[in-house]
């Protein structure tokens, strides 16, 4: 199979790495509007040669857009006014805005939105690891909208990379994700904020810093040019999300005024029934 992959950052590289290994790409194509992730893709063997975007459909027959999700609406609109019976699929971490855009499209089978629930705090071809997505789970979405032959395909693509499929409609893909990683990152920033403050006036801090503090921050190193858009197309939801999350920290704010311990560790014995989600 001849793959194109349109954006070639920690997703998209890690995907052609996945790729190659499970034996189902014999070329790797790559576009990216930035030359200094296409020399580094090149030089790790990620992809095979660049192209341009318009070359893809007759390149190819697997086409993976893998931009900012600011980005993915134009890319997949023009790409399927290009294709014949190549299949597209994007991996972005919003839907709706990018389904409702192409419902109308007359070539809409040929495109499958996908959703790989993997990541790290970095970015770019250099950041790529072949078994990110290991055990993890991969969201299809509006399936019933897509041609059975390319989600076939599909399912075949992240099975090949040990993947776990589930399947959403677009609605629901971004408020469920809002509440696993949207909000994730907005603590993170907030948090790395936060501490980056206090430690104008107390220069050894971060001296303190253990691997608690390390692994809650740390999504706080993430690409803001990845991270901005997610936020503005999945405003309200977002917003949902946060305000159930302020009012939460503001009762623990409440509890510690009023020295209110026992409910302080009722909401803690609370919070580790995470473990059943988690684990």
């Amino acid at each position: 199979m001849k793959v194109s992959i349109i954006g070639i950052g920690l997703i998209g590289g890690s995907m052609a790495r996945a790729l190659r290994i499970a034996e189902l790409a014999d070329q790797i194509y790559g576009v990216d509007s930035n030359k200094e992730h296409i020399k580094v893709a090149l030089e790790l063997g990620i992809i095979d040669k660049e192209i341009e975007l318009a070359q893809t459909p007759l390149q190819s027959d697997l086409i993976i857009v893998a931009t900012p999700v600011n980005h993915i609406v134009e890319i997949v609109s023009s790409l399927l006014d290009l294709v014949t019976d190549q299949i597209i699929i994007d991996v972005g971490s919003t839907k709706s805005t990018l389904m409702a855009a192409i419902k109308s499209h007359p070539k809409r089978g040929r495109f499958v939105g996908t959703h790989p629930m993997a990541g790290t705090e970095y970015s770019g071809p250099q950041a790529a690891i072949p078994d990110l997505f290991i055990n993890r789970c991969s969201v299809l979405v509006d399936i019933d909208d897509s041609d059975r032959d390319a989600v076939e395909l599909v399912e075949n693509v992240y099975r090949s990379m040990a993947m776990t499929i589930v399947y959403h409609d677009s609605a629901d893909h971004d408020i469920h994700s809002a509440y696993v990683s949207h909000i994730s990152h907005i603590s993170s920033f907030a948090l790395a904020l936060t501490v980056l403050e206090k430690e104008k006036n107390e220069k050894r801090i971060f001296e303190l810093a253990g691997g608690g503090f390390r692994s809650t921050v740390r999504l706080a190193n993430s690409n803001a040019d990845t991270w901005v858009p997610i936020f503005e197309q999945n405003r309200d939801f977002v917003l949902d999300v946060l305000d159930e999350h302020i009012n939460t920290i503001s009762k623990f704010r409440t509890m510690l005024i009023k020295k209110d311990f026992q409910g302080f560790r009722e909401m803690i014995e609370q919070a580790n029934q995470i473990k059943k989600i988690v684990n």
